[in-house]
This record gives structure tokens, C-alpha cells and sequence, in this order.
């Protein structure tokens, strides 16, 4: 025996004859009624709502034909149940098979307030990280001759095959303008060495500046630098990036979860 198939097989023959015995019950509840608008007949389109099959006019039933059995007040869709209008007792519908009725204006409005909330949520936290940023950061002015040995050990990186480059910061070398060159060209992402755009015309000496710049950069933070394999990965730092967006969702309106076929409040 295939118990899942039968189970399948039941689930189909028990949702079928649900939908038989409600279309049947609206049909006998209906039927001593008639359009307040042109006397035609109505039929019941969804929970809470009948429609003319003659000027096609769609109302609650519940509200057009039910009284209230304590005072015999009109009732009022209040959310999810039925009030009475005078006495505020509560009006079970004969209308209503097995379902809930949900009063869209309320939920539409409840929506509205929430999305609101969220609006002002969203605003005021960016005004609170506009007035945490800090202001400019104002870098010295970097001297290589500070840390003694640092150009030898410098060049002693980056030499190749060829004759050692002779170290001579006054001979070309402007580290400002390598360091506002690198900053330029830097991303949020991992990019090579190699691949910043050169200022200089003679190639070896230009990577040797520009690796003692990047060295300064990240020294004060600004930049993140690294090795992988024979190559030398460089990046902006973490901190020195703009700021991002906050989003998502902030609450639901009340506490209520969402109506289906998109109702509303009251």
C-alpha cells in the first residue's frame, strides 16, 4: 500500500468536499435574501462579500441583512469581527462558512502608518551617523630619514636582476603627490601594485615609489596592503570607506499579521 498517495488522495477528497459543502451552505443562507439595490439573487464571491447576479453590486451580507440579537443594532466590520453599531456586543455572522473577514480600510491605514514609522526611523538614523563622522584627517608630512635603514630595506624589497637603484629622494621623488596618485586609483576591492598607472617613465624606479608610498598609506590607516604569492594586494581601509544605507524592515502594523487578498483596518 502506498500510504502517501492515499494520504495525497484523501487531503484532494476531503478539500473537495469542503468546497462542495461551502458553496452550499452560501447557497441556503442566500437564498431568502435579495439585492437591497434591483431584488436580483446574489451568490457569495469570498468571505464577507455577496455579489448581485443581476446589477453585479457587491456588499458584505453580514452588515446588509444581520442584526445585532441583543439590542438589533446594525454591525460594523471592526478589524476581524462583527460590532454592534449601539451596544458594541458582538455579532457572530451567519454569513461566514469557516474563514475570517478583515476590515481593509484599517489594515490599509495601519500599512500606511507603518511605512511611515519606518520613513522617520530611516532618516533620523542617517542624521545620527552624519553627526558621529569625524571630521578631516590631516596627515604630517612623511620624512623617510625618520626611521634609520628604512630606504635601504626599502630597496632591498623591491630590487630585481638589474643593478641596485641608488636611493635619492631628491632626484624625482615627490611622496605627496604618489600618495594622492595611489589614493586616486585604490578601490574597495583587492587591486595590484603593478596594476596602478605609473608616474614615472623609468618603470622600476616609479614601483619602488610607488610601494614607499603605499607603505606610508598604511601605515596611518588609510589603506590595507598585503602579499599573495609574488604579487602585492592593495586595497582601502575598512574605516576610510563611505558609509551604507540602512534598510529593511522595521515592524508590522500592530502586531497583525498581513490580510490575505489585500484587506484593510478600522
Amino acid at each position: 500500500m502506498d500510504i502517501v498517495r492515499q494520504a495525497f488522495r484523501l487531503v484532494e477528497i476531503v478539500s473537495g468536499f469542503a468546497g462542495r459543502a461551502r458553496k452550499l451552505y452560501y447557497a441556503v443562507v442566500l437564498m431568502g435574501h435579495l439585492c437591497p439595490a434591483c431584488g436580483g439573487k446574489l451568490t457569495m464571491k469570498a468571505e464577507g462579500l455577496c455579489r448581485c447576479r443581476s446589477c453585479g453590486r457587491a456588499f458584505d451580507p453580514t452588515i446588509a441583512f444581520q442584526r445585532c440579537s441583543a439590542c438589533g443594532g446594525q454591525p460594523a466590520l471592526c478589524v476581524r469581527r462583527y460590532l454592534c453599531r449601539q451596544c458594541g456586543a458582538d455579532v457572530v455572522s451567519r454569513f461566514l462558512f469557516d474563514g475570517l473577514v478583515f476590515n481593509t480600510d484599517y489594515f490599509r491605514q495601519k500599512m500606511a502608518e507603518s511605512r511611515e514609522r519606518k520613513k522617520q526611523l530611516r532618516e533620523q538614523v542617517r542624521e545620527m551617523l552624519a553627526a558621529s563622522r569625524s571630521g578631516a584627517l590631516h596627515l604630517p608630512e612623511a620624512e623617510l630619514s625618520s626611521v634609520p635603514g628604512l630606504t635601504d630595506a626599502l630597496n632591498s624589497l623591491v630590487i630585481g636582476p638589474q643593478e641596485a637603484f641608488s636611493w635619492d629622494p631628491d632626484k624625482g621623488f615627490d611622496l605627496k603627490r604618489y600618495e594622492s596618485h595611489i589614493q586616486a586609483h585604490i578601490r574597495d576591492f583587492p587591486i595590484c601594485l603593478d596594476d596602478l598607472p605609473p608616474l614615472a617613465e623609468n618603470a622600476r624606479k616609479d614601483r619602488i615609489w610607488r610601494f614607499i608610498a603605499i607603505i606610508f598609506l598604511a601605515h596611518f590607516g588609510l589603506i590595507d596592503v598585503w602579499q599573495d604569492g609574488q604579487e602585492i594586494m592593495v586595497m582601502k581601509h575598512e574605516t576610510n570607506r563611505e558609509g551604507q544605507d540602512i534598510s529593511g524592515d522595521v515592524e508590522e502594523a500592530d502586531g497583525l499579521e498581513g490580510p490575505p487578498r489585500g484587506i484593510q483596518a478600522w
